[in-house]
């Protein structure tokens, strides 16, 4: 690709983003942050979504967001092998999820595993289901860790859904390490991530506690967007959160306890934005602010 194709096309993707930013108008979501303990169990895995699903409708929530692997426990940690998962059970659960999300008219964010054909290692997953019970999308884990691969297959493409004409986003866990997925999210449009971790069980004295929200923080402010981001409350985890597009957290669920928040995206609020006059020119590859000058002294990087 030569240099003006290249910059064509940054200048289309930005282009995009404007448009996109422009035509979204002022709307509101009330979004449940879950965590609960994840573990091997299938069943009681279920019982806690199902329970929590209830709990958040009750608070008036739109959607239901569930943490990484939150039905089927996650492989290499829950369970040793993924050779003998139950996805028969898995399967049962997840036709009762579906049930319940169309009786509450409720959507909701679940992880879990997703089984692929013979021969090939499931993905990690996050499954959109709407208010009719229905899955309408599905978001792979596209960085799986060292450790993930031994059980994963990674997945290759974004999802973005809208409800109450917010847009959406999916990412999982180990995909926080990689600032270009949100910069493409941003591109797309999307006002809120859905985030959904499994950091629990860790070893003592793991970094995950204090690095994982910070990052989400900065990603927020430096894209402008709301992050939903939850966690197993399981033990050696760290409380899910919920975080306003200046970076800052606006409430958190308690340390190793099972719970339920509600919080809601307004969409016509305004935010702290110090990026914001210049994000369009450093997404179309434009990497300074104002108008560079032609100077003699400016190309002498070598003088004084």
């Amino acid at each position: 690709m030569n240099i003006c194709t290249a910059w064509k096309n940054a200048t289309v993707v930005a282009l995009v983003f404007l448009l996109l930013l422009a035509g979204a108008r002022a709307a509101e979501l009330r979004i449940a942050t879950c965590q609960f303990p994840i573990s091997d169990n299938v069943t009681a895995n279920a019982e806690w979504i199902r329970k929590q699903m209830q709990e958040a409708r009750a608070q008036g929530a739109e959607i239901v967001h569930f943490p990484e692997t939150a039905l089927s426990g996650y492989g290499g940690v829950d369970h040793a092998s993924l050779a003998g998962f139950p996805w028969a059970r898995q399967r049962e659960e997840l036709e009762q999820i579906l049930a319940l999300a169309r009786s509450l008219r409720v959507w909701v964010v679940l992880g879990a595993n997703h089984p692929l054909s013979d021969g090939n290692k499931p993905h990690n997953s996050l499954y959109v289901i709407d208010p009719a019970g229905k899955i309408i999308d599905r978001y792979d884990k596209r960085f799986c860790t060292t450790g993930d691969l031994k059980h994963y297959s990674p997945g290759d493409h974004f999802v973005t859904f809208e409800v109450n004409g917010v847009r959406c986003g999916l990412l999982i866990c180990y995909d926080i390490r990689f600032p270009e997925l949100y910069r493409e999210y941003a591109k797309l449009g999307v006002q809120v991530m859905f985030h959904s971790f499994y950091n629990a069980r860790q070893k003592e004295g793991s970094i995950h506690p204090k690095i994982m929200p910070p990052t989400a923080q900065a990603y927020a402010g430096a894209n402008h967007m709301y992050i939903s981001l939850n966690n197993s409350s399981a033990p050696r985890s760290w409380e899910s959160r919920f975080i306003t597009p200046d970076g800052l957290i606006v409430r958190a669920l308690e340390l190793d306890q099972p719970g339920v928040m509600v919080n809601v995206v307004d969409t016509a609020k305004k935010f702290y934005d110090a990026s914001g006059p210049f994000r369009a020119d450093a997404i179309r590859g434009k990497l300074n602010s104002g108008e560079v000058v032609s100077d003699p002294r400016s190309r002498d990087r070598k003088s004084y």
